[in-house]
């Protein structure tokens, strides 16, 4: 008896809830009118792949479901007692003027075990293995160049075991299991806690919070800024171009939120756009970010904040280079370059791998 208690508290599934038809989730993009695009992801249960991806600016929705698999219409209790071909997986819908494909990939290894052959933590069988579903060429590119930079970095003892599968199909889980994280809150985060899965992403990521990056007192902000810095992050105003600190910065480093000191992109992002002001093609996490609309000049841009400075930083533009399209063109006023040289000592050498 203790062991089917055990299991039932750790388990990803929960199969004493009714089985219903998702439906409220996959319509929450109904009223979004602009051109989207998907990325699918397995990385074992579902639940804990959807709930990271909830709540970015630029997602539309985040669905849980099966991938992969040969079998039409799958349910539950077929995927999860391994009789099908099918992964749990989660299918998100994006808005690529806001947040890239890479963006999310980068996000996606940090919600799991990539190492993990066989299954994912508790949750052993093909069922749980994870993989990215690549939708085309370009997403398969990006997925395989982030693989293998990851690969590198070291920060893993065993080699990545993620494997990158064409895109085939994906059902929709039923209605229960979609924002698991809300309905059922005390069984998702004792299932997070008990299958190892938050002490493998504590001992292997940095801590991205407010309680780790703290935006100072408005008061405190008056004494330390200079008046351009204190314009720009509090009063959203925008420095002259090619007239900056930072527009022909080409050292290698990354720059981080002047006001929270949270880090924001990597000098391996950076490129010259002609713009007069630091661009760059992705943020080191996106999760650091809010994008607001912003149309106070006539016309609707993509503003782009600090969420834990809780400060302007500039805008993102759907023109920038391939593989994001994106251009993230940014105050210098707003950011602290740190240079790789003193990365370390400055408290930021989790993300050297990102300046190599």
């Amino acid at each position: 008896m203790l062991s089917l208690i055990v299991a039932l508290m750790f388990s990803c599934g929960n199969t004493t809830v009714q089985n219903q038809e998702a439906s409220a989730d996959t319509d929450k993009n109904a009223n979004f009118s602009g051109d989207t695009e998907l990325a699918t992801f397995a990385g074992g249960c579902f639940w804990c792949v959807e709930a990271p991806f909830e709540g970015i600016d630029g997602v539309i929705t985040v669905i849980s479901g099966y991938a992969g698999g040969k079998e039409k219409n799958p349910t539950y209790g077929e995927v999860s007692g391994g009789k099908t071909s099918h992964k749990e997986a989660v299918q998100i819908t994006f808005d690529p003027e806001v947040i890239s494909y890479s963006e999310l990939v980068d996000i996606f290894w940090q919600t799991y075990d990539p190492t993990d052959v066989g299954g994912s933590f508790y949750d052993r069988g093909s069922q749980y293995e994870s993989a990215i579903f690549f939708h085309d060429a370009a997403q398969k590119k990006v997925a395989d160049e982030s693989k293998k930079l990851l690969d590198k970095s070291g920060k893993f003892e065993k080699p990545i075991a993620t494997p990158l599968v064409k895109y085939t199909n994906f059902y929709p889980a039923e209605e229960y299991h979609q924002d698991y994280y809300k309905k059922s809150s005390v069984e998702y985060y004792a299932y997070r806690n008990g299958s190892g899965r938050d002490k493998f992403i504590k001992d292997h990521w940095p801590e991205l919070s407010d309680k780790e990056y703290t935006a100072p007192s408005q008061s405190e902000l008056k004494k330390t800024l200079t008046s351009l810095q204190y314009d720009v992050t509090q009063e959203d105003a925008t420095e002259h171009s090619f007239q900056n600190e930072y527009n022909g910065n080409h050292e290698d480093g990354i720059y981080v939120d002047i006001i929270s000191g949270a880090p924001l992109f990597s000098s391996k992002d950076k490129y010259e756009s002609g713009s007069g002001w630091p661009s760059f093609t992705k943020p080191i996490d996106a999760r650091v970010l809010e994008k607001p609309t912003d149309n106070d000049l006539g016309m609707l841009r993509v503003e782009v904040r600090s969420k834990f400075g809780k400060s302007h930083l500039g805008h993102v533009f759907y023109d920038g280079p391939e593989p994001t399209s994106l251009r993230y063109c940014m105050n210098s006023a707003a950011m602290k370059f740190i240079p790789k040289k003193d990365m370390e000592a400055s408290g930021y050498g989790d993300y050297l791998w990102l300046v190599n």
